[in-house]
């Protein structure tokens, strides 16, 4: 396993969640195929598979993180996978389960929200609105799952035909975002394009390549080999960020033989410099003698 691969698909997987769900579950694929036994890596897969709507998959991945990290944060996800595989009797048999009884406040939220379409698929509409009468069901209070808890009691109460009920609950929806500062009242995202913070960025490496130029004109003998370790190290840093990609399949697929094989080619290389090194040595020692008998 390597973490750079399976870190990139991660992040790719995390960056696309909510714009491309598909690739966003292709690239959490990917990164299992090397790090299928971390937690994280699993609860990605299961997220992403959840998102694109592969509810067999994502149960499967979500059992599999329990299993590994003996959390149960993903039970209401769970629970809602069992009603997209049709199967809603289950979905209720997970929210009665004692670990959803350990759930903290906006699971158990979650969980009723699970619980109530799960009784309406089953056409159980009463009950729907009775699985979210929970403790957190609080107009007056707002929390981060209040929204949401709202406007899913608004429309379990639509379905009984409680519809002035229903109403009030849309609203109070409403004035909780105001108060937490989401959905329509989210300050927009401010993103910073980083023109100014680049070009300044750049002016340290110029500036070092300078400064190494006038100190190679006092001393030559000192300052020139600095200079050349300072460009050199820039450039192949820039190489490996833009060619990663290129070959990073190949790199990652090597094994310890290929590296074994390129340590026995270096080590042939220097051998065979300090032969050469050798033979010119005595090549001067012996001209040096040639010549001493000749003044001689």
């Amino acid at each position: 396993m390597n973490a750079d691969w399976v870190a990139k698909h991660l992040v790719m997987a995390g960056r696309l969640i909510d714009i491309d769900p598909e690739l966003s579950f292709q690239h959490a694929l990917a990164a299992s195929r090397r790090g299928g036994r971390l937690a994280a890596v699993r609860e990605a897969v299961g997220l992403t598979a959840y998102a694109a709507g592969h509810y067999g998959e994502a149960l499967r991945e979500f059992r599999t993180y329990r299993r590994i990290s003996g959390s149960n944060v993903h039970l209401p996800l769970m629970a809602d996978c069992e009603r997209g595989l049709g199967r809603p009797d289950r979905a209720l048999d997970v929210v009665r389960s004692p670990e959803a009884q350990d759930l903290d406040a906006p699971g158990k939220v979650e969980l009723a929200i699970v619980a109530s379409g799960a009784r309406s698929d089953l056409g159980q509409l009463d009950a729907a609105v009775a699985e979210l009468e929970i403790i957190q069901l609080d107009i007056n209070r707002a929390f981060s799952y209040s929204p949401r808890l709202f406007r899913a009691y608004a429309d379990a109460l639509t379905a009984v035909g409680r519809t002035e009920e229903a109403g009030k609950w849309q609203r109070q929806a409403v004035v909780a975002e105001n108060a937490l500062g989401v959905g329509d009242f989210e300050d927009p995202d401010i993103i910073d394009l980083g023109e100014d913070d680049e070009s300044e960025a750049r002016k340290p490496r110029f500036r070092n390549i300078e400064e190494s130029t006038a100190r190679a004109e006092e001393s030559k003998s000192e300052a020139a080999p600095a200079h050349a370790e300072t460009v050199i190290g820039s450039e192949s840093t820039e190489q490996d960020d833009v060619e990663l990609d290129d070959v990073e399949s190949d790199y990652f697929e090597s094994d310890d033989a290929e590296s074994d094989r390129d340590s026995v080619e270096d080590t042939e290389d220097t051998e065979d410099t300090e032969e050469d090194d050798e033979d010119e040595e005595d090549e001067e020692e012996a001209s040096e003698g040639g010549e001493e008998t000749k003044n001689d």
